[in-house]
């Protein structure tokens, strides 16, 4: 039982956590960005079943990486390496081959920080105690 709290339900909790803010911030405020990004290579933004899936168990391993940086680095530490490593390499990635939306980064980088910030902030309360 308490393998199950100190490690299976941080990583759920923090799981769960990543989805739904990140739905919410899609949602809210940067999804036409995306949209008019598409749009205007003439291509139209992949919204099927199997891509949300697919995003939703990015946001499982990512609350798994925070889980285990979580293990060696303090909240800080932990929120930057993680938020580092999950969005800022993905954003390098799409913006190599041309289809990441610069115009949403100014909201995007600050929620993305408080996203990894809460899954930090859940990984160190739930796994320590």
């Amino acid at each position: 039982m308490g393998h199950l709290k100190k490690t299976i339900l941080p990583i759920l909790l923090t799981g769960i956590w990543l989805n739904i803010s990140g739905t919410i911030k899609w949602i809210f405020f940067i999804e036409s960005y995306w949209i008019e990004k598409y749009k205007n290579m003439k291509l139209v933004f992949p919204t099927e079943l199997i891509n949300n899936i697919t995003w939703m168990i990015w946001g499982f391993l990512f609350a798994t990486t925070i889980f285990i940086l979580s293990k060696k680095f303090n909240l800080i530490q932990t929120t930057l390496i993680s938020w580092f490593v999950a969005y800022v390499m993905m954003w390098v990635i799409v913006w190599n081959v041309g289809v990441l939306p610069t115009g949403m980064l100014w909201i995007n980088v600050p929620l993305s920080l408080f996203e990894a910030f809460i899954g930090a902030l859940i990984c160190k309360r739930l796994s320590n105690k």
